[in-house]
């Protein structure tokens, strides 16, 4: 059958519609389709969250670290915020994203996310805030419970049980765990209180905010580059009699850390391409060994 030219030029009409149709979705990625912030999230609501927050790490992984707890923690919330099956399908695929944070004080981050969520900030947003409070919260929590609230309730405890008190390790348990359930129930409710309060500072300065979140938490995930990644070579150029070692004379020299930022590079590039993280992590463990028997790592 032959096509006549209004045929051809409606196909093209057709193509060009699809074609402004896709740009539109990719745009519209970012944003939840339903904007209704009718929904209001009430103090039962929120104790489920930090309840819930208790198996943050029940699913702990090396390729997502907490995600799989994180979104236990607040689905709950999620679907009664979101009640377009689409939004709820973007909102749950963006909090499975990797996320690892102090487990104790995570409500507070839930609490600001779940306000973000309600009040239908862009998922771009709610991205940038997340990374950008995952480090200092870990900060913040290590310093509060590990190093100062734990070893004041143990050495309490610890002082009693030694003097043959069979209250040593309850007194320990009661102390550390009134403590900790009331920051962690009070963190939830300040956070989202405090989100909520600030939403509208949020809406006006969405952008500005966003690029801020961006450049904290890039600055953290530089920072942890430069402390959790190891890499150092012991090669050595010879020349004549002199002996120049290639990390400290030469690397260190350009500039510290300069092995951990390139590897780190590489697998950044990698994940671009999709490779699988536990592809990463293999391939890691087996030029690790591989460097090590060579001697050139």
């Amino acid at each position: 059958m032959a096509f006549n030219d209004n045929d051809n030029k409606m196909a093209e009409k057709a193509e060009k519609r699809m074609a402004q149709a896709l740009a539109t979705s990719k745009v519209a990625a970012d944003t939840y389709v339903d904007q209704s912030q009718d929904v209001t999230l009430t103090k039962s609501d929120i104790n489920r969250m930090a309840f819930r927050s208790l198996a943050l790490q029940a699913s702990f992984n090396y390729e997502r670290m907490q995600a799989g707890g994180w979104l236990f923690t607040i689905l709950p919330a999620l679907r009664k915020i979101h009640r377009n099956n689409d939004d709820l399908k973007n909102a749950m695929h963006m909090h499975m994203e990797f996320i690892n944070v102090h487990p104790f004080d995570v409500t507070f981050l839930s609490g600001l996310v779940l306000a973000m969520e309600k009040g239908k900030e862009n998922i771009s947003t709610i991205r940038a805030v997340k990374v950008a409070l995952m480090g200092p919260l870990g900060g913040i929590g290590d310093a509060l419970f590990w190093l100062t609230l734990l070893p004041i309730c143990a050495g309490i405890g610890a002082s009693l049980a030694l003097e043959g008190s069979l209250f040593g390790p309850i007194i320990f348990l009661l102390m550390f765990n009134i403590v900790h359930f009331g920051l962690r129930f009070g963190l939830a409710h300040y956070g989202y209180r405090a989100g909520t309060s600030a939403l509208p500072l949020l809406k006006t300065h969405t952008k500005r905010i966003s690029h801020a979140a961006s450049i904290v938490g890039m600055t953290v995930i530089g920072a942890l580059v430069a402390s959790y990644v190891h890499l150092a070579t012991p090669l050595e150029i010879n020349a004549g009699q002199a002996h120049i070692a290639l990390q400290i004379d030469v690397l260190d020299k350009l500039m510290p850390n300069l092995l951990p930022l390139g590897f780190t590079l590489i697998v950044y590039s990698l994940m671009k391409r999709n490779v699988s993280p536990v592809k990463l992590i293999g391939l890691t463990v087996v030029l690790g060994v591989l460097g090590k028997l060579i001697g050139i790592l």
